[in-house]
């Protein structure tokens, strides 16, 4: 299965792009798979994901926990925790 990733804030500086593109390999089937998976599989992704608790993610634009289903879902968007003003 293939996956649309975005990146935003500290997570896209961390990883040194916006978006990207990944065949997911087996066994990815929640957020939080994916997000461990990131973290292993470079030293960018290790940085970004390094304390992955404070990432947040939506998958196909809908807000999600670490433990939500990937499923057959198009994107998935991680960032840090946003705030407001």
């Amino acid at each position: 299965m293939t996956l649309d990733i975005a990146y935003f804030a500290w997570v896209r500086e961390r990883m040194g792009m916006a978006a990207e593109t990944v065949a997911l390999p087996a066994g990815i089937a929640t957020v939080g798979d994916l997000v461990r998976w990131l973290a292993a599989r470079d030293a960018r992704g290790a940085r970004a994901f390094a304390e992955p608790g404070r990432i947040r993610a939506a998958v196909d634009g809908a807000m999600v926990g670490a433990d939500a289903p990937i499923g057959d879902a198009g994107e998935v968007a991680l960032f840090p925790p946003v705030t407001g003003g």
